[in-house]
């Protein structure tokens, strides 16, 4: 009987359509975009030194100021769709200090904001300078700013918004975990948590973001042996781990040089690709030795298509710190090196030494770098 009933509804619905088929308005096609990308930026560390710190202060305005130090890449970081730093450093508020337990004025993330960061990293060795309120008090200062940031949490609720942290853009969502190797012998205390290197953790931590609605996961790492040009072992067996369980991009922070970078294309054993880079050097620091007083800021798209998402396009470039003694002041402002290379405005001093630094990376990154290159625009693009 119901089989008969199914008959005869079908059989009428088709009676329908055929009687009244000029009724019916022509079928419309809603055709999905063929592709969809993201573009992503990520920068080293910064770092709020003591006379990085006088520097800042504005006599005439009574305030800090750091805009200047961040108006010579703002143009390149605020191109992109999503522009992640290494905050390392706490907002912990006044006395402001530097090296070795770092609080730095709330104006350094206004700035940072200003130039176009929208994530911060908050795991590192100076994660807890000022202890659980200094910890919290950064996380407050960046909500209220509304910079994204993962890292470090102010309790069991907090970890669980924010870690993975989740950002979507054009139909893409990417996961971006944050760990540290550790906060310098400084403890920190329940129910605040900070991000350890802790090898178990990290494999659940990639086993739950590879969700169907997750299309990429990046890992930030804070890691390695300060100072040194090559990454030690225990770097490269983590990033052989993120890598084995999912994690598309892995980036380094923290051994203050640059270290090199490998980007290894799509293919049928790895069909989104797989970028690692070891050490971005300092962003911004007092750091005035050779190899320490520039960095580098890496670029890269995640692309999505209706049968295929990959990460593609990976390049470098570099930046340097230059100091300036401007009405008897001292400055800091961060330069894309490919501008100012050439440039004839930089005293024969600081033009030097941008130089020397210009050519001791590209010895190291092109030599060691696999399918990297530098961008080669003097003001790099999102495209």
């Amino acid at each position: 009987m119901i089989s008969e009933y199914i008959k005869y509804i079908c059989l009428s619905a088709s009676l329908f359509l055929f009687n009244n088929t000029e009724e019916l308005p022509p079928p419309e096609f809603i055709l999905a975009p063929d592709s969809t990308s993201i573009s992503l930026i990520f920068a080293g560390d910064v770092m709020q030194h003591s006379p990085q710190i006088t520097a800042a202060w504005d006599v005439k305005d009574s305030a800090y100021n750091y805009h200047p130090c961040f108006s010579f890449v703002k143009p390149v970081v605020s191109n992109f769709d999503f522009a992640i730093a290494n905050l390392e450093c706490t907002l912990a508020g006044e006395p402001y200090t530097g090296y070795p337990q770092f609080s730095a004025p709330d104006e350094l993330a206004i700035a940072l904001c200003d130039a176009g960061f929208d994530i911060l990293a908050t795991a590192n060795n100076h994660s807890c300078d000022r202890g659980n309120s200094g910890l919290v008090r950064t996380l407050d200062v960046l909500d209220n700013l509304n910079i994204k940031r993962t890292g470090t949490f102010r309790d069991s609720a907090d970890y669980a918004r924010h870690h993975p942290l989740i950002l979507s853009k054009n139909n893409i969502t990417f996961a971006l975990l944050n760990y540290t190797y550790g906060t310098n012998g400084i403890p920190f205390y329940p129910p605040a948590v900070v991000n350890l290197i802790d090898t178990t953790q990290i494999i659940n931590d990639l086993f739950s973001s590879r969700k169907p609605d997750i299309d990429f996961v990046l890992v930030f790492f804070h890691w390695g042996n300060e100072y040194q040009p090559t990454p030690s072992e225990e770097q490269i067996s983590l990033a052989n781990l993120c890598r084995k369980y999912g994690a598309d991009v892995v980036i380094g922070s923290h051994p203050h040089v640059l270290q090199r970078m490998e980007y290894e294309k799509s293919s049928d054993s790895l069909p989104k690709g797989h970028l690692v880079v070891y050490s971005l050097g300092n962003y911004v620091s007092n750091q005035r030795d050779r190899y320490r007083d520039g960095g580098a800021m890496i670029s890269f798209t995640l692309s999505k298509t209706w049968n295929s998402k990959k990460v593609i396009n990976p390049e470098y470039q570099l930046t340097w710190v230059h100091t300036a003694i401007e009405n008897d002041k001292k400055h800091y402002y961060i330069l894309p090196v490919k501008q100012f290379e050439s440039d004839t405005t930089l005293d024969a001093g600081s033009l030097s030494k941008l130089r020397q630094f210009a050519e001791d990376s590209r010895k190291l990154l092109n030599g060691s770098n696999l399918i990297v290159p530098e961008n080669n625009s003097s003001q790099s693009s999102a495209e």
